[in-house]
């Protein structure tokens, strides 16, 4: 009798340890990445996700395409899958006649889009690496100022074979933080719940 309650115990103790173990395997923390836009650079690129921002558009989407060595995207797809869709703009950069000095290194923002140069509306991603093969052909329009961390987690989340990632990684809030006086920058602040 005694053994067979020390089985039971024991089995006990194991279903336990296994419901914690599997419990862990999912964990979310809200991680927060600071950036400033540059209406100097890309006037038209900056007022549209301002505007965008302003409208708590972004709100619940999610970091759809992770690349690592490359660049997270998000800002169009909400978390089943459905497409959330806002006005084309202009493309702000080189090779569609507008000059944009601002150059893909690690932390800066563009605006994703279509073969159609003109077809940037919502979508951005952010870079985790230089990609200099990217410059005068995308919109650069702003830089993360902290938070990279936030970005590298994301990058590195497991993906499947579309570089989806296999949990949403969920875009929260985008806060407009407001203009700074001295450089003219918009400061924004991305709040992202990260789910490992």
């Amino acid at each position: 009798m005694k053994l067979k309650n020390l089985k039971k115990v024991g089995l006990l103790i194991m279903a336990v340890a296994l419901s914690a173990s599997l419990a862990g395997c999912t964990s979310t923390k809200e991680m927060k990445i600071d950036a400033e836009l540059y209406p100097a650079i890309a006037p038209v690129t900056v007022a549209n996700f301002v505007k965008l921002v302003d409208e708590h558009f972004y709100d619940g989407l999610i970091f759809q395409r992770v690349i690592p060595g490359f660049m997270i995207q998000g800002g169009g797809i909400d978390t089943s899958g459905n497409q959330k869709s806002a006005d084309s703009i202009t493309g702000e950069f080189t090779s569609n006649g507008f000059e944009n000095d601002l150059t893909f290194t690690t932390g800066v923002l563009g605006m994703a889009r279509t073969p159609d140069p003109n077809s940037a509306s919502s979508q951005f991603f952010i870079m985790v690496a230089d990609y200099p093969s990217l410059n005068g052909d995308y919109a650069a329009f702003g830089k993360v100022t902290n938070g990279m961390d936030a970005c590298n987690d994301i990058v590195n989340v497991p993906r499947d074979s579309n570089d989806k990632p296999l949990k949403n990684q969920v875009i929260k809030t985008i806060n407009d933080l407001g203009t700074d006086p001295n450089t003219g920058y918009i400061n924004i602040e991305i709040v992202v719940d990260v789910t490992q």
